[in-house]
């Protein structure tokens, strides 16, 4: 009688980082003036992944 092989299980997908939902990019208001008005928004890397979008454990 033969021996069996098991299959060959996938790793889970990683997850997704949250504070950037996956993308890598987080987004900022950028406040201007002594009352601080809104006047955009700028982005950049999160630094929670390093811009990778997958969640770090």
């Amino acid at each position: 009688m033969a021996v069996r092989k098991r299959p060959i299980r996938k790793p889970p997908p990683p997850k997704k980082c949250g504070p950037c939902d996956g993308t890598g990019e987080v987004t900022r208001s950028v406040r201007v003036g002594r009352k601080q008005r809104v006047v955009g928004q700028q982005t950049g890397i999160c630094l929670a992944c390093f811009g990778s979008g997958k969640a770090t454990d």
